[in-house]
């Protein structure tokens, strides 16, 4: 997973609207969002690792999970982070912090999202804290919650925009996240990697040869606690290959 954007309690209808972009090299085997029956949840299948992105139980809890960027601390050795969504879907809240805090330097530098939609709160690796997902308009991306890195700042703006108009588009969230708009050199983060490449990530729709976004998923939650999620898949040259949407209505 690439970057998020997250309203809370900012539509009279969808107190929780989630617009997420899962970003990969192209040749990693992947499984499209789906119920996993054995864990009862609905989430898409990294196949080389086995673990997930971003997904939700049958409960109305929800998991992602963003790289944290900083190339020199990457350690090939460390456990997939993919697993770190798995368990925040099937685990209690205090299971998962207790997890976070005790195991988090078992794997390579992250951002977690996690809990009931209701009352969602954010892990970040590196700092080690805890962040509760307060009435407004968030994003996380491969820095700390809330950094303003450009594309962050577009797509809050944009996300904005959009809810303020009380009127839920789903293909607007779509557009939304498909936008490439290129940052500025100067505006670009230091996160350690070439300008070249900071560049190309610094759009929230990513279009390259080997890496790209490969996914987008739009979650709305109702006053009523109703879940409806899409999704959509892309191919190398960001077209769009597959289209999905599930409905859950939490036990």
């Amino acid at each position: 997973m690439c970057i998020l954007f997250i309203a809370v309690e900012q539509h009279p209808e969808y107190p929780i609207i989630i617009c997420a972009n899962r970003d990969e090299f192209h040749p990693r085997p992947t499984r499209n969002m789906h119920w996993w029956p054995e864990k009862n949840i609905l989430a898409g299948k990294d196949m080389q690792a086995g673990g997930t992105w971003l997904g939700l139980n049958t409960e109305g809890c929800f998991s992602a999970l963003t790289n944290f960027r900083r190339p020199a601390a990457f350690d090939k050795n460390k456990r997939s982070r993919g697993d770190l969504v798995l368990q925040a879907l099937t685990d209690n809240r205090h299971k998962t912090q207790q997890h976070l805090l005790q195991d988090s330097r078992q794997y390579n530098d992250f951002n977690l999202v996690f809990g009931p939609l209701n009352n969602l709160q954010a892990f970040d690796s590196v700092n080690k804290q805890f962040v509760s997902l307060t009435p407004g308009f968030h994003s996380v991306c491969n820095g700390a919650l809330d950094d303003i890195w450009p594309k962050m700042a577009l797509g809050v703006t944009a996300l904005e925009n959009l809810i303020t108009t009380n009127n839920v588009n789903i293909e607007a969230f779509f557009s939304i996240m498909m936008n490439q708009t290129l940052a500025q050199e100067k505006q670009l983060p230091l996160t350690g990697i070439s300008t070249e490449l900071e560049l190309l990530l610094s759009s929230i729709f990513i279009v390259s040869p080997d890496y790209g976004t490969r996914s987008t998923a739009v979650i709305l939650q109702s006053k009523a606690g109703n879940v409806e999620v899409y999704e959509r898949n892309y191919s190398k040259t960001g077209e769009v290959i597959d289209k999905n949407k599930f409905d859950i209505k939490p036990r």
